[in-house]
């Protein structure tokens, strides 16, 4: 997409202010790491992605000037208030985690370099989540039919990332591969992230999309006008429930109801290993003022209390598949999950697990995994 979602320059952070997409494109500039913290707070970034790519940027401004004597502390302070700002997206303890390890590994360096260090993590943080989202994409393109209609919730693009995008990084492959995809998009209620977002980037990139509103989903796959359910995720467990943004949950049921393959894309900075079940995962609940304003204008009664959960989780057996850059999940989720993390820890641990008839496919040109994964 033409516009990018966020970039480091010149020692500060400057990313789109989503919260006036589409009416209008402005761009903060945040140079230090309250800043940060305050545009994930109120949302001017948004999505599990770039979320972990602004925490990591804000390590890096919260440190700079840091002496390594008093880095260890002022990480502590930063880090804290960083990671209170949205819970249930993983990414931000993701990048929190490993900014830290970074930070410990480089506690003998003076000032500039070891803040230095941190900049230089925290944009290969970024680089590598768009190569991640690029590479889902290639294997989530393959399960898509020629031609498709994809339906999908909330915005799991190039503007929930640093660039490409997670679920619909799956239909940009699909559409440089030839096919010819097109988009539904829930609106996405109380936050619009379809309809102002999904479909304001699709039609950036030329990509056929239609908006409907969240409670016409089931009319619409008990018609057949939809190949397909994709979303992206802020979380997923070991067991492979899925917590993602309020409304997914929902859409999962309806589409297991209609036959409808539901698929979440969700890169490996979305994967909670240590987290058994949705249980686990907290659901953060935002002002209520969200949910009965719209466009500054009240919608419902004054003093009238409302319910304003950001997220839901949809269990494991309502997912169809998991499609990460390290390949694609099939049930039973919670043991291609444990082959995937066997993967990631080597080919030792891969090696032990060859006998668990574990449903992961990985690429065939890949050595390591080739042998046991299907």
């Amino acid at each position: 997409m033409a516009v990018t979602t966020i970039e480091w320059r010149n020692d500060s952070v400057r990313m789109i202010d989503q919260r006036l997409l589409p009416g209008r494109e402005v761009f903060r500039v945040f140079h230090d790491y309250q800043g940060v913290a305050r545009a994930i707070s109120e949302m001017i970034i948004r999505g599990a992605p770039a979320i972990g790519v602004a925490a990591a940027m804000g390590v890096a401004l919260g440190l700079k000037g840091t002496h390594s004597a008093r880095a260890e502390r002022r990480f502590a302070v930063v880090a804290h208030k960083l990671k209170s700002t949205r819970p249930t997206a993983v990414n931000l303890s993701w990048a929190l985690a490993r900014m830290e390890r970074v930070l410990r590994a480089s506690l003998d360096l003076p000032a500039r370099a070891l803040f230095e260090r941190l900049r230089d993590e925290a944009l290969a943080i970024q680089r590598e989540d768009v190569a991640a989202n690029r590479a889902l994409g290639r294997f989530g393109m393959q399960l898509l039919s020629d031609p498709s209609v994809v339906l999908t919730h909330c915005n799991a693009g190039a503007l929930a990332t640093a660039g490409y995008g997670t679920a619909l990084g799956i239909v940009r492959a699909a559409r440089e591969a030839g096919k010819k995809v097109r988009v539904v998009a829930d609106e996405t209620r109380p936050f619009f992230q379809g309809s102002r977002l999904t479909a304001w980037e699709l039609r950036k990139d030329r990509i056929p999309v239609t908006v409907i509103a969240d409670n016409m989903a089931g009319l619409l796959l008990s018609r057949h006008g939809a190949d397909c359910v994709i979303v992206g995720a802020d979380r997923v467990a070991a067991n492979g429930d899925v917590a993602n943004k309020i409304g997914t949950y929902p859409l999962a049921v309806l589409a297991q109801r209609h036959g409808i393959p539901f698929y979440v894309a969700a890169p490996l900075s979305s994967i909670d290993f240590t987290c058994p079940n949705g249980d686990g995962i907290p659901i953060e609940e935002r002002a209520a003022e969200e949910l009965v304003m719209v466009g500054g204008r009240r919608v419902a009664p004054a003093g009238v209390k409302a319910f304003n959960f950001a997220f839901d989780i949809t269990p494991a057996d309502l997912v169809t598949a998991i499609i990460t850059e390290r390949g694609v999940i099939r049930p039973p989720l919670d043991r291609g999950l444990v082959a995937l993390k066997r993967v990631l820890e080597g080919p030792a641990a891969a090696a032990q697990g060859a006998a668990t008839g574990a449903t992961f496919s990985a690429p065939a040109a890949n050595a390591s995994a080739g042998s046991y994964l299907r």
